[in-house]
């Protein structure tokens, strides 16, 4: 076991993988976002040459070039980068990629990743602050993986690769600097398998990519006030654990949804309305959400600051659902 940062987790994974599959290649340049995390993708693209491409800017284009190689036999990872970018690709992805398995009576597989960095960076603004995850998850077809933690952002980048659907693969530049364990023979992590990431018996946070951190810290201060929380890292929406969540509803009784989408029609949402319908005699109160307010993700720091679901406002629907 090792300690390890999120990003050094993330190449590590990259390295393994082509290493053991010549079919799998990297299109894009922006991976792992600026210095000094390039420095480490710079060390993959001298290690294999032949198989890592920096496309001209042309989302549509070298989407639609990965989807292709995909249904050829090829297994390529297609960085998107801010996942905003990806709606310049959205019709490749949502039309083709996540349609051509079901419209070929199965005769057509697409194996691709296309890896996306969403949510709250700090001066990002309003194009380059999205989360879309509820736009993806409204795509059948797509599998949608939300890693938050060194180990599992390796060992869920090995599953998805290894998998034959497309996966749209969502990290947060938030979580590449997060330091944590990571084992020195890290297995693939099956997709559709939450974490209980903190065991506890008063509340249920339910949260994925970098608001798991940020349960957990909140975690960390209730525990100040005698108020054990469990976290759940649902991982993946797609495929979706909802036997884990609704055990700990069941356990708990009260549910806080941490997600960095909007409010409407968003990930905080669905998983809502999933508890309602799934598991309503289990709760003693209602179900809180900690989401993004619907107003587009504004420049001006105090302004964003204001509308991000940060710590404390998960500890204050804590306490809230606990009165």
């Amino acid at each position: 076991m090792r300690e390890i940062t999120y990003a050094e987790a993330m190449v590590e994974a990259l390295d393994e993988i082509m290493a053991g599959d010549a079919r799998v290649s990297l299109i894009g340049s922006y991976f792992l976002g600026l210095s000094p995390r390039r420095v480490l993708l710079t060390r993959l693209q001298e290690k294999y040459p032949d198989r890592t491409f920096d496309p001209p800017i042309s989302e549509a284009a070298y989407c639609g070039l990965g989807i292709g190689a995909a249904m050829a036999g090829e297994r390529p990872i297609v960085d998107v980068a801010t996942s905003s970018f990806l709606f310049q690709a959205f019709s490749q992805i949502a039309n083709e990629a996540a349609n051509a398995h079901y419209m070929s009576g199965g005769q057509i597989k697409v194996p691709v990743v296309f890896h996306i960095l969403h949510g709250i960076r700090g001066g990002g603004a309003a194009q380059h602050s999205h989360s879309p995850q509820a736009m993806l998850w409204n795509t059948p077809g797509l599998q949608i993986v939300l890693p938050a933690s060194p180990q599992d952002v390796k060992g869920l980048l090995k599953a998805a690769v290894a998998s034959d659907n497309p996966t749209i693969f969502v990290d947060h530049v938030k979580l590449f600097e997060l330091v944590g364990p990571v084992p020195d023979e890290c297995p693939a992590i099956p997709l559709g398998k939450a974490n209980v990431a903190r065991a506890g018996a008063d509340v249920t946070i339910v949260a994925t990519s970098y608001m798991v951190q940020r349960a957990l810290h909140a975690a960390d201060r209730l525990a100040a006030e005698k108020i054990a929380v469990e976290v759940i890292d649902l991982r993946t929406l797609v495929p979706l654990d909802k036997e884990t969540m609704l055990r700990s509803i069941a356990r708990t009784g009260r549910v806080v949804i941490a997600d960095e989408g909007h409010r409407s029609c968003g990930v905080g949402s669905e998983l809502a309305a999933l508890v309602a319908e799934e598991g309503f005699e289990y709760l003693k109160a209602p179900i809180r959400r900690v989401v993004t307010p619907d107003v587009p993700v504004p420049f001006s720091p105090p302004l964003e600051k204001h509308i991000d679901p940060d710590e404390d406002r998960i500890v204050a629907a804590v306490r809230e659902v606990l009165k």
